[in-house]
């Protein structure tokens, strides 16, 4: 039998459901348990494909092509089980969905209404696809109350009535804030939060309080006596050092322990947590340290950046340094020198972008990279700039751009058009819509026998995900590698580049596709194992 989890929010938002919900997720598997995370989002877009980063962090791109909440790569990260576009859904695509059904008279003539139709598509996503694992945990996004979550809430509250007993469980996480001009830890936010949760028909079974202090034991009290919970559900959430401390902290407050009882299973083992201690003790005790530029264009939110800035991390797991990050705006460097920023760092990464904002930055930063023999790694618009920079100053073509920053007579990177998915022809309009028409997902690449890429994988054939609308010009081949910068990586039928490399440089990569969306603490993605072992090896030159 399938047990659900429903995870949801109160009092602020940003409160860490998504690394609860995958954490606990992976206590579970180290119980033996296994388990799929979905993520029901309330807002109006159909996805967050189209959404600014600054409004949503980083899209997160599955195998199956589906443009996801960033918590899909906490879920990832954690549990090891791979995400598809059946485990992230909004209030957007259930409510196109459900009009394009009515537009076909699928509903008979009747009126449709949020109750039963929107909560009843709520409840078949919630449901579907789910006998195969033990535990299933839907996080609800936002925060209780919002106007929008209601159908969500009250989707849940139903199927906590028409699943079996002991099918499910509710768990409310809250903030509890410290005021320190009152020298005391308020529990009224979290009272009013379950109150407000209550009338609308969810007794939450457990409670995860964040704060960055214990609780004291009367408050512990006072929070499980005002909000109808038992005291060892009460369960407090402090702040960590490391997220992938996160697991180890929630077992010793007992979350998996109380999930279970709520459940009626039995604690037949311990969790094994060896890897995460392990992970965490390369993260505490690191026998270095390096410094990696991340040259991009949306620095001011880090979360837009979410999956590389945990694929360092793993890079420096794996090598047993601890990775600065530098978080340098790539405008920056289009009015200034960038030796000033970037002479200290060990490694310069510019990452995936869209527009012309920024763009000049970018390419001064991998020329930076190149001139210097600073380690390089372009990912997507990072590699576009790449060839950009190597066409214009070691092949002449001083009017090398994009046909994303206007009209050029150099497109040395143009729309794509036409691509193979799955031995199908996939087309594009330039004037087309925006929303979910990139290239995206998993897509094979064949590696260049004896390039340095294929070394690092250790193979010639790599499956990677992609999620991008605009390619490097194949025409530009023979004089980009005239230049000295080989394409190492190309798409099955050798039409579109995957990778590119300077073989005389010390480590000069560039991908198309995303790496930092298949890396995991406990297997560090190849290129961001050798992109950090380069950056130590260059810490010892300076």
């Amino acid at each position: 039998m399938t047990r659900y989890i429903f995870i949801t929010g109160g009092v602020v938002s940003s409160l860490g459901k998504g690394l609860a919900s995958a954490a606990l997720g992976a206590l579970l598997q180290a119980r033996g348990y296994s388990v799929r995370l979905r993520k029901l989002d309330p807002y109006l877009n159909v996805d967050p494909g189209t959404m600014s980063p600054y409004q949503h962090g980083e899209v997160y791109v599955t195998d199956d092509g589906a443009e996801t909440d960033l918590d899909l790569g906490h879920y990832e990260r954690f549990t090891g089980v791979p995400a598809t576009r059946g485990d992230n859904i909004t209030t957007g695509r259930i409510y196109q969905d459900i009009i394009t059904r009515e537009r076909r008279g699928d509903y008979l003539g009747g009126t449709v209404q949020v109750i039963p139709h929107v909560t009843d598509a709520i409840k078949d996503f919630v449901l579907s696809h789910s006998d195969d694992v033990d535990f299933v945990l839907c996080e609800i996004g936002g925060t209780v109350g919002d106007i929008e979550g209601l159908p969500f809430f009250e989707a849940i509250r139903q199927l906590g009535n028409e699943l079996e007993r002991g099918q499910t469980c509710y768990i409310h996480l809250t903030l509890l804030p410290y005021i320190p001009s009152a020298g005391e830890m308020k529990t009224k936010p979290t009272q009013h939060s379950v109150k407000e949760l209550r009338s609308i028909g969810i007794q939450p079974d457990i409670l995860m309080c964040r704060c960055d202090r214990p609780i004291p034991k009367d408050e512990r009290r006072k929070i499980a006596l005002f909000c109808n919970v038992r005291e060892s559900a009460v369960i407090q959430a402090m702040d960590v050092d490391t997220i992938y401390d996160v697991p180890s902290a929630y077992h010793a407050e007992g979350l998996d322990r109380e999930v279970l009882a709520r459940f009626g299973l039995a604690e037949s083992k311990l969790p094994d947590l060896t890897k995460w201690n392990a992970i965490t003790h390369n993260i505490r005790e690191p026998e270095g340290d390096v410094t990696i530029a991340i040259v991009g264009k949306y620095t001011g939110l880090k979360d837009a950046y979410k999956s590389l800035n945990e694929s360092l991390v793993h890079g420096g797991i794996a090598n047993k340094v601890r990775v600065n990050i530098k978080w340098l705006e790539s405008e920056i460097f289009e009015a200034e020198d960038a030796v000033h920023h970037l002479e200290d760092v060990n490694g310069i990464l510019v990452p995936g972008g869209f527009g012309e904002r920024g763009s000049e930055g970018k390419i001064a930063a991998a020329n930076f990279a190149r001139t210097r023999d600073i380690p390089y790694f372009g990912i997507c618009f990072g590699m576009q700039m790449a060839v950009i920079e190597a066409l214009r100053n070691l092949a002449g073509l001083k009017g090398a751009s994009s046909t994303e920053f206007g009209p050029t007579n150099e497109p040395v990177v143009g729309l794509m058009t036409e691509w193979m998915q799955q031995n199908e022809l996939v087309k594009r309009a330039a004037n087309g819509d925006l929303g979910g028409t990139m290239r995206l997902g998993a897509y094979d690449a064949v590696l260049k026998e004896g390039s340095r890429i294929a070394s690092i994988y250790g193979s010639t054939t790599i499956s990677e995900r992609h999620r991008h609308r605009y390619e490097v010009n194949m025409t530009y081949r023979a004089q980009l590698e005239a230049a000295g910068m080989q394409v190492a990586g190309v798409s099955p039928d050798g039409l579109l580049p995957e990778t590119i490399e300077i073989p005389d440089h010390p480590w000069y990569i560039g991908v198309q596709y995303h790496p930092e969306l298949k890396s995991k603490p406990f297997a560090p993605h190849p290129l961001f194992r050798s992109f950090i072992e380069a950056a130590v090896a260059q810490s010892r030159l300076v």
